[in-house]
């Protein structure tokens, strides 16, 4: 697999790429300047020579009859040209050569030139072909003794449309040979040097335009895994950083997207499950309100019929319609009780927000709480305790605050244990009141904490009639205190259980 990768790599692609392309270009180069170089220069040479020796003739043509002149105009085109001339009369006879003393002590020079002339003027039809074309010969002579080469050109110096004289300009090409020679060893070196430097260029170049390359690679792969965090970053304003700025861009579309979708989603979600705790409660509801009615229309019914059938005395009857008139007083609390939840939970109900001293609610329902708990046994009753911030002033629906804290007082007198004790306090918290209501008994389960809150929830799962209470109590006052956007709750203490909320002081 990470065989396949490096082989896919565009790094190594790029690199292999580049470098394949130089090394056949400075190959060839190389190989054009080894094989051609020597034959390109000898050819230029060649007509370099040839070219000079023919602007030579000219000046020559008007400069012959003056010795002196003649001999500069030579001498100058030897200095310029590398060259040796010499001028032969038509008759063959040797008209010049360099006269310096230098030049004759080196006899191989006298020797090339002579051979030169005397293979030229052995054919006796060569004055005769030169007359006839009247332009300028060019050869390459071969020296045999030291297998030197030499570039040979022949112009005839034409005087009253006759060939006059002959000149002979003769170049070596041995500097040529050794340069060459010298070159192609030098050229191996600069071979070797050549590869490495393409092979580093080239490493560097592969890593330079693939790096952002690479780069998007990553951004594209961790796209088509919803990750959209990765970002290309690149200052380039050519292709590759216009498409990092457009991958850039795409990846934030989808994201917002994404997010906006998962967002749908997420509230889809939420809608289905509200929907079927809705269709839950509904149920719920349905089936608490049944049992709630089952019991008293029973006991309605029973009793109705025995008095109709008058199967009993005087007595009997009384108790019976006493029974009747108490259960329809429980379906009518129930019925009320459930119209002021709806009302409620729809925002139909309205509060009357206005200041009023909580004290004297909360006073006022202890004492009915004492009356009643002055008629009980003495090990029924409980005790009372009261200790609240003196008149503090909140804000608030009188009449519905007093319907909480007579749900909560009634609630703790219900539950405490037999000859325990109730807590009422109050306590400054911030700009708000913090009222409490604490009894001694038992804990109420972690996992119903929560859920007594909810409609036609008991903590007595038998629905204990002797318990009274229709089960929308606190149903009705979490509605009511979050009407007032009080802190309310519930919570297990080391004596019992104790209920609290919060509401707002009238500002001074």
């Amino acid at each position: 697999m990470k065989k396949g990768r490096i082989r896919k790599s565009i790094t190594l692609k790029l690199f292999i790429s580049t470098a394949i392309f130089f090394i056949i270009f400075i190959t060839a180069q190389l190989v054009l300047q080894s094989f051609f170089f020597q034959s390109f220069y000898t050819s230029k040479k060649v007509n370099t020579l040839k070219n000079n020796l023919e602007f030579l003739e000219r000046k020559y043509r008007i400069t012959f009859k003056n010795a002196e002149g003649s001999i500069a105009v030579i001498k100058k085109f030897e200095e310029n040209n590398n060259a040796k001339v010499v001028v032969l009369e038509n008759n063959g006879l040797l008209s010049y050569i360099t006269d310096t003393k230098e030049e004759f002590k080196d006899s191989n020079k006298i020797r090339i030139i002579k051979a030169i002339i005397e293979e030229w003027t052995s054919n006796p039809e060569a004055f005769k072909n030169l007359q006839e074309k009247g332009k300028t010969i060019t050869y390459i002579f071969n020296d045999p003794y030291y297998n030197l080469k030499h570039i040979v050109a022949i112009d005839p110096v034409v005087i009253n449309n006759n060939v006059g004289k002959v000149l002979f300009a003769v170049s070596s090409l041995q500097p040529v040979d050794e340069a060459v020679k010298v070159m192609k060893e030098f050229f191996i070196y600069t071979y070797i040097i050549a590869i490495i430097l393409i092979l580093l260029l080239s490493t560097i170049y592969s890593k330079m335009i693939s790096k952002p390359l690479v780069k998007l690679n990553k951004t594209a792969l961790k796209m088509a895994k919803f990750d959209f965090d990765e970002i290309c970053e690149g200052n380039t304003e050519d292709e590759i950083g216009n498409l990092g700025n457009t991958l850039n861009f795409l990846s934030r579309n989808l994201k917002e997207a994404l997010s906006s979708l998962q967002e749908s989603n997420k509230k889809l979600k939420k809608d289905i499950e509200k929907e079927k705790e809705l269709e839950s409660m509904r149920k719920e509801f349905v089936a608490s309100v049944s049992h709630e009615l089952k019991t008293p229309i029973s006991l309605i019914e029973g009793y109705a019929e025995g008095i109709k059938d008058d199967i009993m005395d005087e007595e009997d009857k009384e108790y019976y319609i006493d029974v009747i008139i108490d259960e329809a007083r429980n379906m009518g609390v129930l019925v009320a009780d459930m119209l002021e939840l709806s009302k409620l939970e729809s925002g139909t109900q309205k509060i009357n927000i206005k200041p009023f001293i909580i004290d004297d609610i909360i006073n006022n329902e202890v004492k009915k709480l004492n009356k009643i708990n002055e008629d009980k046994n003495n090990e029924d009753k409980v005790n009372i305790l009261v200790d609240l911030q003196k008149e503090v002033v909140v804000l608030g629906d009188e009449d519905k605050i007093h319907q909480v804290i007579t749900n909560f007082l009634t609630n703790a007198i219900k539950y405490t244990k037999p000859k325990g004790k109730i807590y009422i306090t109050s306590k400054i918290y911030k700009d708000k009141l913090l009222i409490e209501v604490e009894n001694e008994g038992e804990n109420i389960k972690d996992k119903e904490l929560t859920k007594i809150w909810d409609k036609f929830y008991k903590l007595d799962k038998s629905r204990n009639r002797s318990l009274g209470g229709t089960g929308l109590g606190l149903a009705i006052v979490k509605n009511i205190l979050k009407l007032h956007n009080s802190e309310y709750g519930v919570c297990n203490t080391n004596r019992g259980v104790k209920f609290f909320f919060t509401l707002n002081k009238k500002k001074d």
